[in-house]
């Protein structure tokens, strides 16, 4: 006997599985799927009482819920949204309400696989919302609910059909035997399975989606706009270094590079008030189109040597930057347009999705020598990169001079400033420089402050006397993983540097000011926490790079190459058909007598060719089937695979429609056997008996056995023909 509680509880566990793939998604949050499982507890506790919902009842709720969830979503009676739609969340809602009546309900078999449905459902729809690992854990918990539950649900429903097909006073032998496990159950799994995969597949990597991606499926954005905005306030950079949320990782070819460290170009801002930094020039930038293979370019290389590409995944961020190396050329993504500033920065408006895309950098720059003898004089337009506050602490010019002492070009000046920084300060978090000119106190009071401080330093002293720099916000490398080979770039890792021009080359040259000590030079953990550590995020990129990236940046391309395929083969087969109707026609001219009579006997000669060549292989082919079906070989694998068990259940059939052919038919309320007593033929009797010895009985018949049985059933057809003559 089948347990109810256990056939009840796996059912349950099928639903709570759609629920966690709902929760996991982002689809609903903790707090609903709470309600949810308090409900699904009381519905358990109702089980087999008075007070569950009659089938009526329950029906009406279903039928009366969808039009009223449709009026919530229509008229958006309640924030429902979900990861910026509203149509997800409100449908993950009414799913769950339609899963939760069905509990409360006394529920029928066709209620069970209604409740199973919704689950799926409910998986279908996390697919189509997110991109986190978690889902891939959910959904295969809830295959394995889902393919043990059916298996459970056809040996319920097949021990009920034997019960009610055995005898009363036969059922407690018969039901004390071992339950025969039907032959389709294997079948029915597999294809179960690949079912819900073939499905849930497609829906995964195809639906666009915008919630988490990670391990925990993090739908956060990181808070990141006082650093890249168009006004940032000095200590700005600070604010963002506090967290250890991950912004980024990059994949990157770092043959030729060196051991220089890498920087992640994000904004570039030129005025600066004392207080804070800013871009003159926010309404100035560049428009860039899509080209082929999804590939924008923004500028050319000045050395091939010098190209590298990089692959960024980036995570949900309050800001439209896009980081790279400098100097980017060329930006492969699913981005329509980008857009470039006068100060070199690459954006792309987007509502906080996780995103990844391909930056080809020319990271060459001149040799020392070539910029050591740049001393053209700068352009007009350049005039922002000189300027400085004019109320500023006169100290800083006298500070600037005495640093760069006797250097008499704009390198060695760069040079010998980033140097005098780098070694005289100190670097700390804190926000301790203040006052009215926060940069003067950071100089000559404080001595010590994080990197926006020593950039702006390093920027204006430049500009006392006269070289034209910029402040830069961006990142630096970030934690590298040998694991994953990506480096991980966290929060923390948020840097300012200056670029300084030179226009006889037309380059912009970083500088970074900033002490050793700065971000990003603290120890990782060691020992196996480190191992772990770097294990976990490896799992983590491949995740994001096979799934996240995919989905962000390959479904396009994956459209596009099945539209293109199909088109292709709509091509192909438009062009077959023409060329045979053009056959045709040809054909069919020559069969007039447009070309005389001997044309058009050769084309009639030609087309009874063609049709012999078209029918004799046919019917062949239909002669070489029915010879190869009717070889003793089928019969065996038949025997072998199925069994005699078919075979009888055929034999029966056929007994069946004998008798109703002579109008007597079998009530719903008799057993087999009852049905054969009432006959009261001796052949009925015996075949009936070895339906029941292999149907439930778990017997085989022999050969002698069916040969017997076909013979009695050819001889009551044949009986019965001749009484109807």
């Amino acid at each position: 006997m089948i347990s109810d509680t256990l056939f009840r509880s796996l059912s349950y566990a099928v639903v709570a599985c759609g629920v966690i793939s709902l929760c996991v998604s982002g689809g609903i949050g903790v707090t609903g799927a709470a309600i949810f499982g308090v409900m699904m507890a009381v519905a358990w506790k109702l089980e087999n009482t008075r007070f569950q919902l009659s089938e009526f009842l329950g029906t009406a709720f279903v039928i009366l819920a969808i039009p009223v969830f449709f009026l919530l979503w229509r008229y958006r009676v309640f924030d429902t949204s979900t990861a910026g739609s509203a149509l997800p969340g409100i449908l993950a809602r009414m799913i769950l309400a339609l899963s939760a009546i069905k509990l409360l309900q006394k529920k029928a078999d066709r209620d069970w696989v209604f409740l199973y449905v919704m689950s799926f459902f409910e998986v279908l729809l996390a697919a189509g919302i997110t991109i986190s690992a978690l889902y891939l854990g959910s959904f295969i918990l809830f295959v394995l609910a889902m393919v043990s539950t059916i298996i459970l649900f056809e040996m319920r429903r097949t021990e009920s059909t034997i019960t009610a097909s055995i005898p009363s006073e036969e059922r407690g032998e018969k039901l004390a035997k071992p339950l025969s496990i039907s032959r389709r159950l294997p079948v029915v799994s597999v294809l179960l399975i690949a079912g819900m995969i073939a499905v849930a597949m497609p829906m995964f990597f195809l639906l666009p989606r915008v919630a988490g991606a990670g391990i925990g499926g993090n739908q956060s954005r990181l808070s990141t706009t006082t650093g890249f905005s168009d006004t940032v306030r000095l200590g700005g950079i600070g604010e963002i270094q506090q967290s250890d949320e991950v912004v980024m990782r990059v994949r990157i070819d770092r043959s030729g590079m060196g051991n220089s460290p890498l920087l992640w170009r994000g904004i570039a801002l030129d005025r600066f008030d004392n207080q804070s930094w800013r871009r003159s020039r926010v309404n100035f930038r560049d428009v860039y189109e899509r080209g082929q293979r999804d590939l924008i370019q923004l500028g050319y290389a000045r050395d091939q040597a010098g190209l590298r590409i990089q692959t960024f995944y980036l995570e949900p961020m309050e800001t439209p930057v896009l980081f790279a190396l400098p100097k980017a050329v060329g930006i492969q993504g699913n981005f329509p347009v980008l857009f470039k500033d006068s100060y070199d920065s690459v954006s792309f408006p987007r509502v906080g999705e996780r995103i990844s895309y391909k930056v080809l950098s020319d990271v060459s720059l001149p040799e020392p020598d070539v910029l050591r003898a740049d001393g053209t004089a700068y352009p007009y337009e350049y005039r922002d990169y000189l300027q400085y506050p004019r109320d500023q602490d006169e100290r800083i010019y006298d500070l600037a001079q005495k640093v760069i002492g006797d250097a008499d070009n704009r390198y060695d000046a760069a040079v010998a400033t980033e140097r005098f920084l780098r070694t005289e300060f100190g670097y700390t978090l804190a926000q301790k420089a203040g006052g009215d000119q926060p940069l003067a106190d950071f100089l000559f009071n404080v001595r010590e402050g994080h990197c926006e401080y020593f950039a702006t330093a390093m920027a204006i002293m430049l500009r006392t006397q006269g070289i034209a720099t910029r402040v830069v916000n961006g990142f630096q490398t970030g934690e590298y993983n040998e694991t994953a080979d990506v480096y991980v770039v966290r929060q923390r890792e948020a840097h300012s540097w200056v670029e300084v021009y030179f226009p006889d080359e037309d380059v912009w040259v970083p500088f970074d000011p900033t002490p050793p000590a700065g971000p990003g030079s603290e120890g990782a953990a060691g020992g196996l926490t480190e191992r772990v550590g770097k294990y976990l995020e490896a799992l983590e990129m491949f995740w994001i790079q096979y799934f996240v990236a995919f989905d962000s940046q390959e479904q396009r391309s994956l459209f596009t190459s099945v539209r293109r395929g199909v088109s292709q083969y709509n091509n192909s087969l438009a062009t077959a058909a023409n060329d045979v109707v053009d056959s045709i026609s040809a054909w069919w001219a020559e069969v007039r007598g447009d070309h005389g009579m001997a044309s058009s006997l050769t084309a009639i000669g030609f087309g009874a060719l063609v049709m012999a060549a078209t029918i004799i292989p046919t019917i062949f082919l239909i002669w070489l089937f029915r010879r190869v079906r009717s070889l003793s070989l089928w019969q065996r694998l038949r025997k072998r695979f199925l069994g005699e068990r078919e075979s009888v259940v055929e034999f029966y059939s056929r007994l069946l429609a004998i008798l109703d052919l002579k109008g007597i038919r079998r009530e719903p309320h008799q057993s087999p056997m009852e049905f054969a007593y009432a006959v009261g033929m001796p052949e009925v009797i015996k075949i009936t008996e070895s339906y029941n010895k292999v149907r439930f009985g778990g017997r085989e018949l022999s050969r002698n056995e069916s040969e017997e049985i076909k013979s009695w059933l050819d001889e009551m057809d044949k009986n019965r023909k001749a009484s109807d003559q």
